[in-house]
């Protein structure tokens, strides 16, 4: 499967799919389904015998659709340096003799009658149906095109709150007196963390760099909070540096404050979590829950910006959850594992 590595390499050039992605693999079977769903409905003449019908023509397309995709995807490197309409010639050649091969074996092994006229029908809709996917996929790759995408993810790049850059500020002339030195240290602070923010982030960071942007945030409202603020980190299962999206723990932190701890009298544990299983990626962050807490519609705009910002840097390979339970918010988010060497 190819390495997911940066929004700038998102389409690839020759305006082909990746066919080695997840999320390409369940657009095409949704669609073909899809299709062969309207086909069985536009043929069928009793409903009684709409289901045994579907059935029938689903048992030839799974197998092509299948083949044609795991064929695609070992082939995905070479075919995006090909121009593109070789490269589309390539794919609607490979697809009929998939069709060819499975019709074939079915034929011997007597599932289906020997057709001529059937197979030149059946691989005439085959034909359509590659060159309507990979136009959908042309029109779609374009919507995602690297400019585009990372217009899209400065507009949706993570930004401090207000009331976050009044309050730190606050907090620093608070101290400025009794603590100079702290001050000063919190405006360095202040100032790295506003750099981040207003740099590029078009390209996954080492889990290093987000974590110490993360302790910045922490150490700054710890100015104001105290040790209202617990924060444990759960490194044990976590490979060596993997390669994460940028602004990602961050905005999920400044979260946990606003709504977790800051409207609570008490002070709050935020348990931060990391784990890579299956070649993927976990992280877990929890929260207590707050009953005075009023922010819950800007919580989920915040959420919602993560969750396409993750969209953005690896499509559909990417999940995250949300649940509340024992008095507590978890945010879980998956994604597919990279070493900082694949970077």
């Amino acid at each position: 499967m190819s390495q997911v590595r940066s929004i700038r390499e998102n389409p690839s050039s020759s305006g082909l799919p990746d066919f080695g992605k997840l999320g390409i693999w369940w657009r095409v079977l949704l669609a073909v389904n899809g299709g062969a769903l309207l086909g069985t409905l536009a043929a069928n003449r009793e409903w009684r015998f709409f289901v045994a019908e579907f059935v029938e023509l689903a048992t030839l397309i799974e197998p092509v659709t299948l083949v044609s995709l795991l064929l695609l995807s070992l082939m995905s490197a070479w075919l995006v340096r090909l121009p593109k309409r070789r490269g589309a010639m390539l794919v609607v050649l490979l697809v009929l003799l998939v069709t060819a091969a499975v019709r074939g074996l079915f034929a011997a092994m007597q599932l289906i009658e020997p057709d001529v006229a059937g197979f030149s029908r059946i691989s005439l809709w085959a034909a359509i149906g590659v060159v309507l996917l990979l136009g959908w996929f042309e029109v779609s790759g374009r919507a995602r095109s690297p400019a585009l995408a990372e217009a899209r993810l400065l507009a949706l790049t993570a930004r401090i709150r207000p009331h976050f850059l009044f309050n730190a500020l606050n907090a620093v002339l608070g101290v400025m007196r009794s603590d100079p030195r702290r001050a000063e240290t919190a405006l360095e602070e202040l100032a790295d963390l506003f750099h981040v923010l207003m740099r590029e982030n078009a390209d996954l960071v080492p889990l290093s760099e987000e974590i110490l942007v993360a302790r910045q945030y922490i150490n700054l409202e710890r100015l104001r909070l105290g040790e209202r603020i617990h924060v444990t980190w759960d490194m044990m299962a976590c490979p060596p540096d993997p390669l994460v999206p940028p602004l990602m723990l961050q905005p999920l932190l400044e979260n946990a404050v606003y709504h977790g701890i800051e409207p609570a009298t008490e002070p709050g544990e935020i348990i931060i979590r990391f784990e890579c299983k299956n070649s993927r990626l976990r992280v877990e962050l929890s929260n207590p829950t707050a009953v005075a807490d009023s922010h819950t519609h800007g919580n989920q705009m915040a959420l919602a910006n993560i969750r396409e910002r993750l969209m953005l840097f690896f499509d559909l390979e990417a999940t995250m959850t949300t649940q509340v339970g024992g008095g507590r918010f978890c945010v879980s988010i998956e994604f597919p594992y990279r070493p900082v060497t694949a970077r």
